[in-house]
Parts: C-alpha cells; sequence; structure tokens
C-alpha cells in the first residue's frame, strides 16, 4: 500500500479517536459527534455502529487509569459495610442497573433506527435547552461529595443515564442533568459522571463488539485498534483540564454549543 492510500485510511479513523477522546467527557455527545463526523466524511467502520460505540472504551480506560486509586479502594474494600469504598461501590452500581438493563433490550432498534444526523440534530437542540434553563434555576447544591449522594439519588442519575442511549443525547449530559436537580454540586456531579461512565461503557463496548463479531474482519479490528488507542491518548490528555473547566465555567456555555451545532447539523442535512 503506497503511503498516500496508507494516510487516506488511517486519517479518518484517528480523527474519529480524537474526536471521541474529546468529547466523551463533555455534556455534547461524542456518540453525536462520533455520527456526524462519520457521515461528513464518508467513514466505513465496522456495520452496526460498533466501530463508534467500541472505541469510547479508550477514553473510558484513560479516567480508568486516572481514577486507579479510587477504584483500587472500591476492589479491596467496597465488600465492606458501611466503609466509605462500600458506599461510592453501592452508588456506581445503583445508578449503572438502569442502563445496563435498557441497553441490554433496546440496543439494536436505536442503532438501527436512531443512529442518523437528524435524531442526533434534535437531542443536541433539545438537551442544550434544557442545560441553559437548569444553569439558570437549578437548586442550591445540598450535596458535595459522592459519599453524600443517596441511593435513591443514585438511581435517579442511572435513570437519567439511561436516557442517553438515544444519540445526541449525552450520557455526561443526562447524568449531570439530574445529578444537578437532585442538588449534587457541579464537580461532584462530573466526578460520579466520570466514575458511571467506566462499568456503563464498558458493557456497551463489550456488548456491541460481541454483538457484531461476524461482521468483524481483520480491517475493521485495525481500525478498532487504532481509534481505541487514539481517544485514549487523547482523554488522558486533556480530562484533568475538562474537570478543571466545568468546575470553573458551568455547563450553560456548552448548551449554547448544542443548540448551534444542531441547528447547523438540520440546514446541513436538507441541502444534501
Amino acid at each position: 500500500m503506497h503511503v498516500e492510500e496508507l494516510a487516506a485510511t488511517l486519517l479518518p479513523v484517528v480523527l474519529m479517536g480524537v474526536v471521541e477522546g474529546l468529547t466523551e467527557f463533555l455534556p455534547i455527545s461524542s456518540t453525536g459527534h462520533l455520527i456526524l463526523l462519520g457521515e461528513v466524511i464518508g467513514f466505513k467502520g465496522p456495520p452496526g455502529k460498533v466501530f463508534e460505540i467500541s472505541i469510547q472504551l479508550g477514553a473510558i480506560l484513560a479516567v480508568a487509569w486516572l481514577s486507579r486509586d479510587v477504584l483500587w479502594r472500591i476492589a479491596t474494600r467496597g465488600w465492606v459495610p458501611g466503609t466509605p469504598a462500600n458506599l461510592y461501590a453501592r452508588n456506581v452500581l445503583l445508578a449503572v442497573l438502569p442502563a445496563l438493563v435498557l441497553g441490554a433490550t433496546l440496543h439494536e432498534p436505536i442503532t438501527v433506527r436512531l443512529f442518523s444526523a437528524q435524531v442526533v440534530a434534535v437531542a443536541l437542540i433539545l438537551g442544550g435547552v434544557v442545560i441553559i434553563a437548569i444553569e439558570r434555576s437549578r437548586p442550591a447544591p445540598r450535596i458535595t461529595s459522592v459519599l453524600e449522594i443517596g441511593a435513591s439519588t443514585a438511581l435517579l442519575i442511572g435513570l437519567g443515564q439511561a436516557l442517553a442511549m438515544v444519540p445526541g443525547t449525552s450520557r455526561s449530559a443526562a447524568t449531570i442533568i439530574v445529578a444537578l436537580l437532585a442538588g449534587v454540586d457541579r464537580r461532584t456531579a462530573v466526578e460520579f459522571s466520570f466514575m458511571l461512565a467506566i462499568p456503563t461503557m464498558l458493557a456497551a463496548a463489550v456488548y456491541s463488539v460481541w454483538h457484531g463479531r461476524a461482521s468483524l474482519d481483520e480491517a475493521g479490528l485495525g481500525q478498532l485498534m487504532i481509534g481505541f488507542g487514539v481517544s485514549f491518548a487523547v482523554s488522558l490528555a486533556v480530562v484533568r483540564w475538562i474537570l478543571a473547566t466545568i468546575s470553573r465555567i458551568g455547563f450553560a456555555p456548552f448548551g449554547w454549543y448544542r443548540i448551534a451545532l444542531g441547528l447547523l447539523i438540520l440546514v446541513w442535512s436538507t441541502q444534501r
């Protein structure tokens, strides 16, 4: 294969990995951005959106690496009742359950029917409006630590996360919005959202690859490996900056970005 052909093959995969790494933990929908970028550049990956879902695991593992101390405490002390690690583990488990149950049930119809530019655009706009409204009128924070999150609040956040199966909604946005409405402060909401991403997206990636294993050839596996590596590296570089930035500026700028991007997509999709 000539250098030009190799570059033409690898560049779209690298671009998708970069976009995933930059957007996974922002409330702007990484899946929506991957769908849109894929349509714009004509990316042809494994069928069934296996690539778009699976490379998110790279970004998730970057957070797992950065949170390795917390994860180790949960793994070694999470089984001891009443300990902080046990409370943390309980909260994460309760919040993950709705997405696991609904994801296993609705994975195929969602990927077949809802992975489109129009659906992403509408979800981006509606989510942007909700984010801006909540930033202006959210209740005063009363929960400033993940350990202060009660069982009912954790489950409620998990139900919000399940809404993010609709492309363009954003898993981060859904969990953060519900957490803010429940009285969780910004930084804690973002930290909890990051932690929920680890088991949720791990399950989604494994399920997606297993479900689409028959369609994965050597080229498709190569694309997954490259996209995974790029998204891991980019997320590792930006995730701490993302946490600090959101804590400082809030979520309203991302709401306006979602609305502008959604409107631009609707115009673009009607003129194709």
